[in-house]
């Protein structure tokens, strides 16, 4: 029970969910880099605004639930993405709407992949460097170390 109340404190699972939402859209977008010149590819991707508002919603709903000091973020469903056992997301991409269709049936566009590549790489990492400095002071304090 204290253990729970340790892990789902604070930012922590709103955190997780980001870093788990990343990792997985990672995924996605090297399956479309990859795939790139493959005739009748069509990329498939979540909406990272979609999950961003969902996530908000959430974190809303457990402020309201217990003043937001602790407790798991629980994410709703949506057509792209749900919250499965464990906290883990469970992605269902869709294909994006925007491209311009090429003669080979193709509608990936390089450009706007690779940045959103690395918009997601960027989102990670804040994620998991803010997770690595909050769980580094739960760590200390639990040694008992000042610094």
């Amino acid at each position: 029970m204290f253990i729970d109340h340790i892990s789902n404190a604070g930012a922590l699972p709103a955190l997780r969910a980001m870093m788990s939402f990343a990792s997985q859209r990672q995924k996605l977008i090297a399956h479309n880099i990859a795939n790139f010149e493959t005739p009748n590819f069509q990329p498939v991707d979540v909406s990272p605004q979609a999950f961003q508002v969902a996530l908000a919603d959430a974190i809303e709903e457990r402020r309201a639930r217990n003043g937001g000091v602790h407790g798991a973020v629980q994410i709703g469903r949506t057509d792209e993405f749900e919250q499965g056992t464990n906290e883990s997301l469970v992605l269902r991409p869709r294909t994006p709407v925007a491209g311009v269709l090429a003669h080979d049936r193709n509608s990936s566009d390089l450009e706007r992949t690779m940045q959103s590549l690395v918009e997601n790489a960027a989102t990670f990492r804040v994620a998991a460097d803010l997770y690595r400095a909050r769980t580094g002071v739960m760590k200390k304090a639990i040694g008992e170390r000042v610094a």
